[in-house]
Order: C-alpha cells, then sequence, then structure tokens
C-alpha cells in the first residue's frame, strides 16, 4: 500500500486535503485549519504519510486506522474523544476494538502496523462534546456523534461555517456499526443531530468530499440513513421464516457476497443482532423460539 499525496481545496480558511481516490478507503480526506495564533490537522490521512502539513495540534475524529495512519509525522499534542481515548493510545486496544475473532488478532495487528503506521499515541489527550480549541480568529468545537465507534465526533469550524462530519461519510454504502462500541440507535441520533446543524459546508472523511449547503446536505443525509431502513426491510423478507443469528450473517446484510475476511462475519452477526432488537422493539419481529426469529 502506498501513499501518494492528496489535493488541497480551500473553504473559507479550511483547507480539504484530499486523499488519493477521492479519499476511498483505505484512504481518507484530512483538514488544515488556521489561525492566527495556532494551526490544526484533523484526521491525518495515509496520503499525508509521505508530505504532512505542519500543524501545532492535530485532532482525530474517532481511532480506526484510516484516520491516523499519517499521525506519526507530528510530534505535537493529540486529541481525540476520552470514548476512544484508549484505542488511539493502544493499537492493541484498537485490534480489540474490532471484535474479531482471536486467530485474526496478529494479523489485523500486522496490518495497522505495517500499511497504516499505527504505533499506539499513549501521550494522547481527550476531550469532550463541546471542547472549543481556539486558534486566534477560528474555532473548532468538537461535536460528538457516537455510533459508528463510542468517542466519533465531527467539528464545528467557525466563522466559516464548516462542520466535518467524519465517517457519516454520505457513501452508497451506509452507516457502519459494527464494532463492538457501535451503536445503531446512537448512529441514527447522530444523524438527526448533524441534520439539525446549519453549516455553509459539510465535510465527509472519505468519498463524497465537501457538500455545499444544508439543503443538499440533508438530501444526501436522508439518503444515506435510508440504508438503515433498506437494512430492515432485506431482514424482514429474509425472516418469513425462523432463522437464527448464523443465518442471517450467512445472508447479509452489510457486505455484498464477493466481500471477505476475518471482520465479516462478526460485523454481519452484531449488525443483525441490532437491527433485530430495532424490529422486535416496533412487534415486527418476534422469537418464535430460543434463538430463531420470524417476522410477524
Amino acid at each position: 500500500m502506498v501513499a501518494t499525496g492528496y489535493t488541497e481545496q480551500n473553504y473559507g480558511e479550511v483547507t480539504v486535503l484530499s486523499g488519493t481516490n477521492r479519499g476511498a478507503y483505505p484512504f481518507g480526506n484530512s483538514l488544515l485549519v488556521r489561525g492566527t495564533d495556532a494551526t490544526l490537522v484533523i484526521d491525518p490521512s495515509l496520503s499525508l504519510v509521505e508530505a504532512a502539513p505542519p500543524a501545532d495540534l492535530v485532532l482525530i475524529s474517532h481511532a480506526h486506522e484510516d484516520h491516523v495512519a499519517g499521525l506519526g509525522n507530528y510530534d505535537v499534542p493529540v486529541h481525540v474523544h476520552d470514548a476512544d481515548l484508549a484505542a488511539l493510545q493502544s493499537r492493541e486496544m484498537m485490534v480489540a476494538g474490532f471484535g474479531l475473532p482471536a486467530d485474526a488478532v496478529a494479523d489485523a495487528d500486522r496490518a495497522l502496523r505495517d500499511k497504516f503506521h499505527v504505533q499506539g499515541w499513549p501521550d494522547a489527550q481527550g476531550f469532550t462534546n463541546g471542547t472549543e480549541f481556539d486558534l486566534g480568529g477560528r474555532t473548532v468545537t468538537v461535536v460528538h456523534l457516537p455510533g459508528h465507534t463510542a468517542g466519533h465526533s465531527g467539528f464545528l469550524i467557525e466563522p466559516d461555517g464548516f462542520l466535518f462530519v467524519a465517517d457519516i461519510d454520505l457513501s452508497s454504502f451506509g452507516p457502519y456499526y459494527g464494532d463492538l462500541s457501535s451503536s445503531l440507535v446512537d448512529f441514527e441520533a447522530s444523524m438527526r443531530r448533524c441534520r439539525d446543524i446549519e453549516a455553509r459546508w459539510y465535510g465527509t472523511a472519505h468519498q463524497k468530499g465537501v457538500i455545499d449547503g444544508s439543503a443538499e446536505f440533508r438530501r444526501r443525509l436522508d439518503d444515506f440513513a435510508g440504508v438503515v431502513e433498506k437494512r430492515d426491510a432485506t431482514l424482514l423478507e429474509f425472516l418469513s421464516e425462523p432463522r437464527n443469528i448464523d443465518d442471517i450473517a450467512e445472508h447479509r446484510l452489510v457486505y455484498r457476497p464477493h466481500v471477505e475476511g476475518a471482520h465479516v462475519t462478526p460485523v454481519e452477526r452484531r449488525t443483525a443482532s441490532q437491527h433485530l432488537d430495532r424490529l422486535i422493539g416496533k412487534s415486527l419481529v418476534a422469537e418464535v423460539e430460543p434463538g430463531r426469529y420470524r417476522a410477524t
């Protein structure tokens, strides 16, 4: 895997460092924010490994490998939400958060070390919702948006009116809530929170880049959120006969059939469990015998 640099796009005094292939995973879109007193970088991606712009501090939206791959280039204070702090401080904890089978942990750890340059940053510091970083004439305020991970956060940059929503990325893949600390309930609440924030620009961490204007952002956010409803519909159709979690995981709500990897089954199981809870709560699914579920 080679880091091939980034392109710069300016939105006021916010510079988006667009990663390779429009920031598609394993790359990403980073932000450079300048004030009169200090400069910060948000989510230094794999594309920053070869040439990282100087900064006085770094903010991390959440502790996933594609959002910290370029962090090794910075010997400055690093901040992430308290709920993701342990995963940023320790690569072992980051890998543990994926909830992989025991026989896949060593390979995942090696990939984070060798492909994403994740080393663990024990001196990283935590922040909470509403924490404000004053750069001089420009502020960056934490907007806690849990669901993707427990600490997943966005950042509102003023006076530019730029809201970075990180992995609420508006992609056709849809919301991802397959880690151990993920939550579908929290993810939906975070999407509603984003919808209520007025901004001039909305920046995503991956392919969709920057969305201009709240009307267009909300339209795309509704499409993104609609993937959750599509997964509900897929599951309800599949539960025309009694099925268990293993059946649902094999049928797949998240990944296409050709996708392989040790992460697939655990993610599908956790996703299926959350959708079952959601549909049981709506009286659309019932547990017809222990561990077996059917649409009502």
